[in-house]
């Protein structure tokens, strides 16, 4: 059994954080759907984009599930959860009332020509007003936006709880255990790629990512997934011993895959119909799931190997990922906004948005972190630092 905290998943917690930034910057100028848009959004950065789409949240629901299950073995399912509602719930009520709505008016001001002010639109906001519509879809309001992940969260941290009452500390282990038995060489991989297979083969065109809560299935049945799998995987050392083994072989599947997608998802209509690339598309999604999973175990393995150690700038950041997470996006929207009439060059805007949201994102946090009443409204506890060290709370979201 693993007693010792895991740094390192603390260090890809924070990467896989910083490089949502990264991600949320380029939906301005893909393709893709989103909240606002650049008059120059093309296919040009999709590529990149799909080097991490497939697999990152899912690896943070994974992370978020090891630390809650360290958490549950050192308090009661009762207090856990009071303490998880308090730390998840807070932050995401105060998101959708005073965070989130800045993205939804500027997306009703670029998309619908709305000419009432923020005040206006605030009032249409709160009262659940549902009359922004285009194209037979209408934006519901209020909404959680970015902040899905904070909900879909605290439900499975919900589910976790009650999973533990009904089943017990020792058999959780147990299945801990023999869970860790089972994955061992190739089957680290092959494994949960065909059970992410199955469901994506399934699930998938019947019940499409919404991030709505209820009748998200398919999404629920991936994360929840990968939340438990990080639960009864927390303490199994030999576990993440052999992800450090299977680092290099994980990262040249990752690789495959991602070359694979690109390929499938680029070929031209009239090449798919001539080739009939449909009678391929279960092969084609068991490699997607090979982009899911296979990048976790590379990123994994390698931050076993590199990352699992203490630092200053560990605990700072690790306390920092949430309030930043919170107020990135927002910002993303707000200068993209008022960024298009400057008229900037193509690169240099992108580069003046990553900067302006790291930097005012952090800046957010220095000012969070040293004022008490605004603590729990990001998420963060009373004390400035927290460890996972036994007998101390993991920070987690």
């Amino acid at each position: 059994m693993n007693s010792k905290r895991l740094y390192f998943l603390d260090w890809i917690r924070i990467l896989a954080f910083m490089l949502l930034i990264f991600f949320h910057t380029g939906m301005y100028y893909v393709t893709w759907g989103w909240h606002v848009k650049s008059p120059h959004a093309s296919d040009t950065i999709e590529p990149l984009m799909m080097l991490s789409s497939p697999w990152r949240l899912s690896l943070l629901f994974m992370i978020s599930g090891v630390a809650s299950a360290f958490m549950l073995t050192r308090t009661r399912a009762g207090s856990f959860l009071r303490q998880r509602s308090w730390r998840l719930l807070v932050p995401l009520v105060f998101g959708m009332l005073v965070i989130v709505p800045p993205q939804s008016y500027f997306q009703v001001v670029e998309n619908l020509a709305y000419q009432g002010s923020y005040g206006d639109f605030l009032r249409l906001y709160v009262s659940g007003y549902h009359g922004f519509c285009k194209d037979n879809e209408c934006l519901i309001l209020p909404t959680w936006n970015h902040l899905w992940f904070v909900a879909y969260l605290w439900t499975y941290t919900l589910l976790l709880a009650a999973l533990t009452v009904l089943a017990g500390q020792e058999r959780l282990r147990r299945w801990g255990d023999a869970l860790s038995r089972l994955l061992t060489g190739w089957k680290i991989i092959a494994l949960p790629v065909a059970l992410l297979a199955l469901m994506r083969i399934t699930m998938a065109d019947a019940f499409p990512n919404t991030h709505a809560l209820w009748g998200d299935w398919y999404a629920h049945a991936v994360y929840f997934f990968m939340f438990v799998m990080g639960a009864l995987l927390s303490q199994q050392t030999a576990f993440w011993e052999k992800l450090d083994e299977q680092r290099w072989a994980a990262l040249g599947w990752s690789l495959f895959a991602w070359a694979f997608v690109m390929i499938y998802n680029s070929m031209p209509e009239a090449v798919a119909v001539q080739n009939n690339l449909q009678a391929w598309r279960p092969l084609a999604r068991l490699i997607y799931c090979m982009a899911q999973w296979a990048p976790i175990v590379a990123a994994c393995g390698f931050g076993h190997r590199h990352l699992n150690f203490d630092s200053a700038r560990r605990r700072y950041l690790t306390e920092a990922v949430f309030p930043v997470y919170i107020l990135h996006q927002t910002l993303i929207v707000v200068m993209a906004h008022w960024l298009k009439p400057v008229q900037l060059p193509l690169l240099v805007e992108g580069a003046v948005l990553l900067i302006l949201t790291f930097t005012l994102s952090f800046a957010g946090y220095a000012i969070v972190r040293r004022v008490g009443v605004l603590r729990p409204l990001f998420g963060l506890g009373i004390a400035n630092l927290e460890s996972y060290a036994p007998g101390r709370r993991w920070n987690v979201i």
